[in-house]
């Protein structure tokens, strides 16, 4: 990756009105805009956390607070209640970004209220360091056998990455998060046999990644054109950078704490304004999805 990338864009509604959306028959596969292929896709990005780990659910729970305790350093009159609606705003706002960004931001609310902030890695990492107590036994239960990594994978993660494969898909993985831990993560969810050497994510030089590098790389040096491209995700950066570079957005609007088959309508709305193609809850029907794509 060269070191020249543009910071990642912040949110921005693309697609403001949506005509009436369909299912596919007997499916929760939801077509927001038809899709027709002439050539079938040949490669594959994903984003990693809720689009197929949930290792790190509940990570808000973690992220809102210390930046609470952050912000009432600054000796602000606001309410708790208060800080933690501005903190929640701009953390979910930011979701799909390296982690960073969020980092950024809450600099930037210290030095507003007359503080005096750290570096954003200081908080990145003060942040990381309270993820771990938090998943600590979840990444301990995968390593030792006791937790089957079905268990913390969105539903038929396994299935959709080996339904690719079989179809003669290249899938590569682009990940907000560092990329140290997503490697260490996939291998702990067997899922890293199929990436092989494309996993890619967040680094302390934090501009010389983006999910967008990783799209226009794979584009380059295939000398292929965006229509043979398909991503998959569940943060608006991964969906909207697919979506212009003319490939097939798949939105993952998992809900990853009940890992149920339902929808998040929360991410369902947020990412087909970035103009997601198609909405999925999870990969329980990617057969469905398959037999529409590539016209099966």
């Amino acid at each position: 990756m060269s070191a020249d990338a543009s910071h990642e864009a912040d949110y921005k509604l693309r697609v403001k009105e949506v005509g009436e959306t369909r299912f596919l028959p007997d499916s929760s596969v939801e077509i927001v805009h038809d899709v027709d292929l002439a050539d079938p896709p040949r490669f594959a990005v994903f984003d990693f956390d809720g689009t197929l780990s949930c290792v790190r659910e509940g990570w808000p729970e973690v992220m809102v607070p210390m930046m609470i305790e952050e912000l009432q350093k600054t000796g602000t009159s606001e309410s708790e209640e208060e800080l933690s609606k501005i903190s929640y705003d701009f953390v979910m706002q930011l979701n799909g970004k390296q982690t960073i960004y969020q980092m950024i931001r809450l600099v930037e609310e210290i030095e507003k209220r007359g503080g005096k902030a750290e570096d954003p890695s200081f908080y990145k990492h003060k942040y990381h360091d309270l993820l771990m107590e938090r998943i600590t036994s979840r990444r301990e239960d995968l390593r030792n056998g006791k937790a089957d990594p079905r268990e913390m994978l969105v539903p038929g993660s396994f299935e959709v990455l080996q339904g690719l494969i079989d179809r003669g898909v290249e899938v590569f993985l682009a990940s907000g998060t560092d990329e140290n831990f997503v490697r260490e993560e996939c291998e702990l969810l067997q899922v890293d046999k199929y990436f092989g050497p494309h996993i890619y994510g967040a680094q302390d030089d934090y501009k010389s990644f983006s999910k967008q590098m990783v799209i226009e790389r794979i584009l380059r040096e295939n000398n292929v054109e965006g229509k043979y491209l398909i991503g998959f995700g569940d943060g608006f950066v991964e969906i909207d950078n697919i979506h212009e570079a003319g490939g097939t957005a798949i939105a993952v609007a998992s809900n990853e704490s009940a890992k149920d088959g339902s929808v998040d309508e929360w991410k369902r709305t947020r990412l087909i304004g970035v103009g997601a193609h198609i909405v999925i809850p999870d990969y329980q029907q990617i057969d469905t999805l398959f037999k529409y794509l590539w016209k099966e």
